[in-house]
């Protein structure tokens, strides 16, 4: 069986590995003229991501490409001292194996994994889908495949032209998000600094094998705002806008921004579809359940479903009239789980009253003074899904089949 997967980022290259190896001919077909290396974010994988990973074979160099980033130091505004956070003891109660990666570098590492054994074409993208599986492309030429998915982020062509325009299916949940590469001025490796508002956080960090830094900024609007998510100009602008002002380090960063190539800005938003699947086509990913851009653990939940597909689709010996609905069926809860946390951590995440910014610091000094195992016990007991991902447990779909199937 022939198929198609839009996307050579994360999701895409995870499920054109499984379906390789049960069997499957694989085309990757990606927008961009090469592997994308526009900066990217820091990105978390989790204990389920983490075992895929591992049974991949690419455990040794995803470690091997950690952020290293221990700790955090938050600044209120018009406070001069510091609150100090060791990022181990938190990540230690959410997760029992995790990783801190940087997102571009995860993506290479899949693309290595695969490239070999999948045709990658870059600089190209889907034009049209027809019901019986033709496939235009932009550049004019066609194919036919078995099956097309959609691994190609929140702002999905394929989505678009098989479910219809994305303001169908989004729903903003109330705050904006930015990044850039920026020079690593003030020497970070092993921590990331933030200075902090009534609405807006904004941060530096880098990793320890990086020569460059990343700027994040979150904030709130009263409603989302009207802009673009290509519109680069506009974005920096309102950034500049928005950010005016702001003591500590926040100048200096506006001004690495607006000279940057490598900048990343979209609305936090949750994609919310009834189902996945249409025909041959389906959606993996961000493209199908993003519960928010850098607030749901997107990534671990698009490495997660990319597995689970492909998975399905080998039980199901490539019959994705089952597969499909399989997919949807086992994924449906953990996507369910992650968009609610989604909300609530976006709500959190930048604190909206002057009571909000004071109880986020007074939390990181808590924490700063409870046992890793309080802190972990505490957080079992009483959270509202922060370790919802170490709660996935996962199908070992090659040990059900026995060997590797060959549709």
């Amino acid at each position: 069986m022939r198929v198609l997967i839009s996307g050579a980022s994360v999701a895409g290259p995870v499920l054109a590995y499984w379906l390789r190896r049960y069997g499957y001919e694989v085309t990757v077909v990606e927008r961009a003229p090469t592997l994308r290396k526009a900066g990217g974010h820091a990105v978390d994988l989790f204990r389920p991501a983490m075992d895929i990973v591992e049974r991949m074979g690419v455990l040794e160099p995803v470690l091997a490409a950690k952020t290293g980033t221990q700790w955090l130091t938050m600044r209120r505004q018009g406070r001069a001292r510091p609150v100090e956070l060791e990022l181990r003891r938190v990540m230690a109660a959410v997760s029992d194996r995790h990783v801190e990666i940087m997102r571009d570098d995860l993506s290479e590492i899949l693309y290595d994994a695969t490239r070999h054994d999948v045709d990658y074409v870059f600089g190209d993208s889907i034009a049209s889908i027809s019901e019986d599986g033709e496939v235009a492309f932009d550049s004019g030429r066609t194919g036919v495949y078995d099956l097309v998915v959609g691994a190609d982020g929140l702002h999905s062509n394929v989505r678009r032209l098989v479910f219809g325009p994305e303001s169908r299916f989004t729903t903003w949940i109330g705050a904006h998000l930015a990044v850039a590469s920026v020079p690593n001025f003030r020497g970070l490796d092993d921590r990331m600094e933030c200075v902090a508002g009534v609405g807006w956080i904004a941060a530096l960090y880098s990793a320890v094998h990086m020569d460059d830094a990343r700027a994040g900024f979150f904030f709130r609007t009263p409603e989302p705002l009207d802009l673009h998510h290509r519109d680069v100009a506009g974005q920096k602008a309102l950034l500049r806008e928005r950010f005016a002002g702001m003591g500590g380090q926040v100048p200096r960063i506006l001004e690495e921004v607006e000279r940057t190539q490598a900048f990343y800005f979209d609305s936090i938003t949750q994609l919310r579809m009834d189902t996945w699947s249409r025909g041959r086509v389906t959606l993996v990913g961000d493209a199908g359940y993003c519960p928010g851009p850098a607030v749901g653990g997107s990534t671990s939940l698009a490495v997660v479903g990319a597995y689970v597909l492909a998975g399905e689709l080998a039980a199901h010996g490539g019959d994705h009239t089952t597969a499909f609905p399989a997919y949807e069926a086992e994924l449906g809860e953990y996507v369910r789980r992650s968009r609610a946390f989604a909300v609530r951590a976006a709500r959190s995440i930048v604190p909206g009253s002057r009571f909000d910014l004071w109880a986020l610091t007074q939390g990181m000094r808590l924490v700063n003074h409870l046992p890793v195992a309080l802190t972990r016990a505490a957080v079992k007991t009483g959270s509202k899904g922060v370790r919802l991902h170490d709660s996935i447990a996962l199908k070992d779909y090659a040990a059900r089949q026995g060997t590797t199937s060959h549709p």
